[in-house]
């Protein structure tokens, strides 16, 4: 190398270094013998050493935090995805910003129930009635997006426009629809479902405790249920009871101000703390035959409503694991220790992978259900397997989530404590694993190991 160019190449790595710098170096050090050194360098050597310490100047620029690693919203047309940004943009300026402190609070932020019912998404899927008539896909796609922010707002939607108005949609009359639907959309009415009870819980389809018969053009309802979202402030409840003179289950809608019917706040929940569920009871509680869903004969037209709307359980826990995963890679790029962002190491980023392969595995799975629900060809085993594999890997996400947060992520503030508490109740309600790995062992074996 001739002596001007190596002269140009230790001028040029000069000139990279900071001369207030170099002052309080020549304190410390022999320049002379620094210069000496770097002029006896070979070329490739400089240019590496004058390339590191130009990298050192640069900040780093970390990708776009985005969960759907295999961009599977692509599956959705472009007026689908317009409506999904929407509701994107109406959870992260609407709920975010207060839903820690309702959380805590155990309270419902009544407030939003006007701004969410101007996006035109309640009761999604269902054809006239003023309802939109989108697709499944969509319908999950905007759970996801709820629960990828607060699970709670999206157990409130999920009962309000799937239970409550699935329902009557599927079990009540054209005159029923006519009436109760349309303002349910608007969300000038809020349901309820209650189904579960004290004591009866999964095994709901072996036999109800609470009671109907039938008095004249009333009905006369007793007994009890337990865990019913949206029922201390809901205009219409969906009641389920077993007829003491056939057997069969029966549906009714009953009004908040009818006679024998009590609705009491349940307290001291560690999940969901925004979903005010309740106890009610029902002393004699009558309720017009009119009222009486016309099209619920037994059963298994409850399973329909239940069908559908545990395909909605398992694309929230994928919003839950979405939401929780997000937050994790977003900590980790904030977080420094031992002078780095701790997503740099490499058992940071095993836990992140791990989780990011769970979530991705779970958009697939229910992307796949809402096909299949799209088509007509949803089955009850179809959405068990969902909610089981869903739920489960869910866990795993917001533990993983959790211990990247490390200390910080006990506190509320970070989200992450709320994440992992909410997934425990997704992991339990709409059918407990066990229950539902049974209906899916029924439908592979052909044998049926319920008792």
């Amino acid at each position: 190398m001739s002596i001007i160019k190596k002269f140009k190449s230790t001028l040029g790595l000069l000139q990279t270094l900071d001369l207030d710098k170099i002052g309080k170096l020549s304190q410390k050090v022999d320049l002379n013998k620094m210069v000496g050194l770097v002029s006896s360098m070979k070329e490739e050597d400089l240019q590496k050493l004058i390339k590191f310490m130009e990298g050192g100047k640069k900040k780093h620029e970390f990708p776009e935090i985005d969960g759907d690693f295999y961009d599977l919203h692509d599956l959705l047309k472009p007026d689908e995805q317009a409506i999904v940004m929407q509701v994107r943009e109406f959870m992260q300026k609407e709920i975010r910003p207060i839903v820690n402190s309702y959380w805590l609070k155990d309270e419902f932020p009544h407030q939003i129930i006007p701004e969410l019912a101007k996006l035109n998404i309640c009761g999604l899927t269902y054809q006239g009635y003023g309802c939109p008539g989108k697709s499944s896909l969509l319908e999950g796609f905007l759970a996801m997006e709820m629960a990828r922010v607060d699970c709670s707002v999206s157990t409130f939607f999920g009962v309000q426009s799937g239970l409550a108005m699935g329902s009557i949609y599927y079990c009540g009359s054209e005159e029923q629809k006519q009436k109760w639907l349309p303002p349910m959309q608007r969300m000038e009415l809020i349901g309820a479902f209650g189904l579960t009870e004290p004591e009866v819980g999964s095994g709901a389809a072996g036999g109800l405790t609470c009671t109907c018969k039938r008095n004249g053009d009333k009905w006369i309802i007793n007994g009890q249920k337990k865990w019913i979202g949206n029922a201390t402030f809901a205009d219409v409840i969906i009641i389920w009871a077993r007829d003491l003179d056939d057997g069969n289950v029966k549906g009714f809608i009953v009004e908040k101000d009818s006679p024998g019917f009590k609705a009491e706040k349940i307290k001291g929940k560690m999940a969901l703390r925004i979903v005010q569920n309740a106890l009610i009871t029902l002393t004699n509680c009558e309720v017009p035959e009119y009222n009486r869903l016309q099209e619920a004969n037994g059963f298994k037209d409850t399973a329909k409503v239940l069908r559908m709307t545990r395909a909605g359980v398992a694309w929230q826990a994928v919003g839950c694991g979405r939401g929780a995963y997000e937050s994790a890679l977003r900590y980790t790029n904030e977080r420094k220790q031992f002078g780095r962002t701790i997503s740099s190491f490499q058992m940071v980023q095993d836990l992140l992978v791990m989780m990011l392969s769970n979530l991705t595995a779970m958009q697939t799975m229910v992307c796949r259900l809402s096909q299949l629900q799209d088509s007509g060809r949803l089955t009850d085993e179809h959405a068990s397997l969902a909610k089981v594999f869903c739920t489960l890997r869910t866990r795993d996400i917001v533990s993983h989530a959790r211990e990247l947060f490390g200390g910080n992520g006990i506190l509320i503030e970070n989200d992450i404590a709320r994440f992992v508490a909410d997934a425990e109740a997704i992991y339990s309600y709409e059918g407990t694993k066990e229950i539902n790995t049974l209906i899916v062992g029924r439908a592979i074996t052909g044998q049926s190991a319920f008792v």
